[in-house]
């Protein structure tokens, strides 16, 4: 995936960019005016390029960073709500004979959604903070 932007600073081998909006979400928008598609969005990129402020780059994302943060962001909570439901409904009956078994895979499943989401959480802040999960300046256009 690949983006053009502006240099706002750097700080050592990363660099916060300014890049410009794609048309894709802004389409199916319904605001009358949009701030993002005028000031772009700010993201932290590593600064293989070794561009400086003010400059015109191209910002690389690679489909694996993007497809692993996709994966963690949206699969994961998903699955463990489907997971703790079939869980609550299987296995919750035997120790709370009382509750009624839908009850017990909704309790199930929601009690899995909210854990994958303390563990997306933390995924998510561990995946920050390594440059391997970042976008990078490829190459400077002006």
């Amino acid at each position: 995936m690949e983006s053009l932007g502006i240099v706002k600073s750097t700080n050592g081998h990363m660099a916060k960019v300014l890049v410009e909006m794609q048309g894709g979400c802004c389409d199916q928008c319904e605001k009358q005016s949009c701030d993002i598609a005028e000031k772009g969005v700010e993201t932290e990129a590593v600064n293989a390029a070794r561009a400086v402020e003010g400059q015109k780059v191209k910002v690389v994302m690679t489909s694996h960073t993007y497809v692993k943060g996709a994966l963690v962001l949206y699969v994961l909570p998903v699955a463990a709500l489907i997971l703790g439901a079939i869980i609550g409904q299987m296995y919750l009956p035997s120790f709370m004979s009382i509750a009624d078994p839908e009850l017990l895979a909704a309790f199930g499943g929601f009690v899995l959604f909210f854990v994958s989401l303390i563990i997306v959480k933390i995924l998510s802040t561990r995946m920050e903070k390594k440059t391997d999960y970042k976008s990078v300046i490829e190459s400077i256009i002006e």
